[in-house]
């Protein structure tokens, strides 16, 4: 199951790029012999080095502290940061938080849609 988020995914692809920017005559001359020993053409080991490259770089990475934290750790880390917010931000009210606030043009459409679906079965 794939848990990483998009920043993460982000963050993979900015280190996979420094990394082949870093080792890219390397990185061809890999290409040039897996060219050469496997009798495919560039554009058909290129997929297959890409996607080693990016797991051995991914597996040098420090995981994400959501992957490696105990609960007593998760839950530790939420009370601190839910102690860091400011504690006198005005709450929403119920209308705010419900369809109706959160969606205010949609109520009219919703309502001729009702409308219709009961005209139209009787």
């Amino acid at each position: 199951m794939d848990t990483s988020t998009s920043s993460g995914r982000n963050s993979e692809s900015k280190v996979l790029d420094e990394f082949k920017e870093a080792h890219i005559e390397e990185i061809q001359a890999i290409a040039s012999t897996l060219v050469k020993i496997t009798n495919l053409s560039e554009s058909a080991v290129k997929p297959h080095l890409d996607a080693m490259l990016e797991q051995l770089v991914k597996s040098k990475q420090k995981p994400l502290f959501y992957e490696t934290a105990s609960a007593e750790e998760s839950i530790q880390a939420l009370k601190d940061w839910s102690i860091s917010h400011r504690r006198d931000t005005p709450l929403l009210d119920d209308y705010a938080v419900s369809r109706a606030g959160i969606y205010e043009d949609d109520s009219d459409k919703i309502l001729i849609v009702s409308q219709f679906i009961v005209m139209k079965t009787t």
